[in-house]
């Protein structure tokens, strides 16, 4: 059950509303409960099959992050995290990584061994990242407010359980427990359906309308020519930040009918001038996650910590993000070039003291991203150099033709231009709507 699909928007969210606000309002049941059942219904809309797969994970990371929070020794607190996490990541590696493994055992050591072919568990990467937060915050003392019914709403909320934002539980249940939040407020439901609206709009009428351009770009590689690969790599960048950026907008407004307001995952992220720029305005609740739980920890592992160990773990933990996106090579492309480019920016900063021209480090960095994203996409590496080969020119210049035909996807695209690079985004939006009463 997809957020634009009919079925979601005219009977789901509008059944879900009204049965929440009538218990919430009118009754003593447990509001949780609510929320708990639909998003149960709401996962195992997407197979049935794979629903007590999150209802065992949600069990037992309740039950980790209750021994956590338990009066234990720190070595004790030590054994349980490092168990918790590894077998967090394991039930993430088992369903989502098995075959990539598989393959590579196959190619190194020339065997023919079978692939699993198991079917994917929705959200699995998002509720992964989030529980192992956490299980952080347990161990840490941070969470005081705590059932087995508030960690399962938590988990399974069903606005962010698809594609995020990645959220943290303190963050979270205030919200939930707020008494000012118990009835309808007029001004979130206002807000909450224009910006669903908007996010509809980034969906269907700009990115689906985008993948045309990028799926005959990326299928037709072999002899792409210069405008038609810069047209669907370019197209690539703004699908996918539009498809993402507008399910994160639906995510945003159909969590304020609820009265929730999850936090921001894009901030303009196209109009960034370093890469480090970029990955605090994209993806930020990962961005986030990443640098508190992954690179801090770990760079705090070391006695001493030099210039050149930080910038060895901040490689890394772009390789996991890389490949945390997808389970193949090229996601871990994507990952390692984020990586470099980081190390780039910290070392210009850090060596070169002169100043660069921002309209210049703009250009640079959005087509540096560009590049990156052409790895994200294509299937194999034969593709993503055959469209890099085209950018440079080396297939020729005019052999091909994808905007015969594609008016539509044509206009997606300068009107992607003209929201990503001249317009506000969504956060001014949240921050200064008002409701004419």
């Amino acid at each position: 059950m997809l957020f634009h699909t009919p079925i979601f928007l005219f009977a789901f969210l509008p059944i879900t509303l009204i049965f929440y606000y009538l218990v919430r309002s009118y009754t003593k049941i447990p509001h949780e409960y609510v929320l708990i059942i639909a998003g149960l219904i709401f996962y195992a809309y997407w197979n049935i099959y794979l629903s007590p797969l999150i209802i065992i994970s949600i069990l037992s990371n309740f039950y980790f992050g209750k021994y956590l929070r338990s009066d234990r020794s720190k070595n004790s607190k030590k054994l349980i995290i490092i168990s918790a996490v590894s077998l967090n990541i394991l039930f993430l590696a088992f369903f989502k990584y098995s075959d990539f493994i598989i393959q590579n055992f196959n190619h190194i050591f020339d065997l023919n061994l079978k692939e699993l072919n198991l079917p994917f568990p929705l959200a699995i990467s998002f509720f992964t990242f989030q529980t192992i937060a956490f299980l952080v915050d347990c161990k840490e003392d941070n969470i005081k407010d705590y059932s087995l019914a508030k960690y399962s709403l938590f988990i399974i909320f069903f606005p962010q359980l698809i594609a995020g934002p990645i959220v943290r539980y303190n963050y979270m249940m205030p919200q939930f427990e707020d008494e000012n939040n118990k009835s309808l407020n007029r001004h979130n439901i206002t807000l909450g359906f224009l910006i669903i609206l908007i996010g509809l709009f980034k969906k269907i009428l700009i990115a689906d309308n985008l993948s045309i351009f990028v799926n005959n770009g990326f299928t037709n590689h072999a002899d792409i020519d210069l405008l038609n690969s810069w047209l669907s790599s370019f197209s690539f960048t703004f699908q996918i930040y539009f498809d993402f950026s507008g399910y994160v907008d639906m995510a945003t407004g159909i969590a304020l009918l609820f009265n929730i307001r999850l936090p921001k995952n894009f901030d303009s992220p196209f109009k960034a001038t370093s890469i480090i720029n970029f990955w605090q305005r994209w993806h930020i609740t990962l961005s986030n996650f990443l640098m508190n739980f992954i690179y801090v920890p770990w760079t705090r592992s070391f006695k001493k910590l030099t210039y050149f160990k930080a910038m060895f773990v901040a490689v890394m933990v772009f390789l996991i993000a890389g490949i945390w996106h997808g389970p193949a090579w090229t996601f871990v492309i994507f990952g390692i070039l984020h990586g470099f480019g980081l190390i780039i920016n910290h070392g210009s900063k850090r060596f070169f003291k002169f100043k660069i021209n921002k309209i210049i480090l703009w250009f640079i960095t959005f087509n540096y991203v560009n590049l990156a994203f052409i790895f994200f996409r294509a299937e194999n590496f034969t593709t993503a150099f055959n469209i890099i080969r085209g950018m440079a020119g080396l297939n020729g210049f005019s052999n091909q033709n994808i905007i015969e035909n594609n008016y539509y996807s044509l206009l997606a695209f300068f009107i992607s231009i003209i929201l990503c690079f001249f317009f506000k985004n969504i956060n001014y939006l949240l921050d200064n709507f008002k409701f004419n009463k």
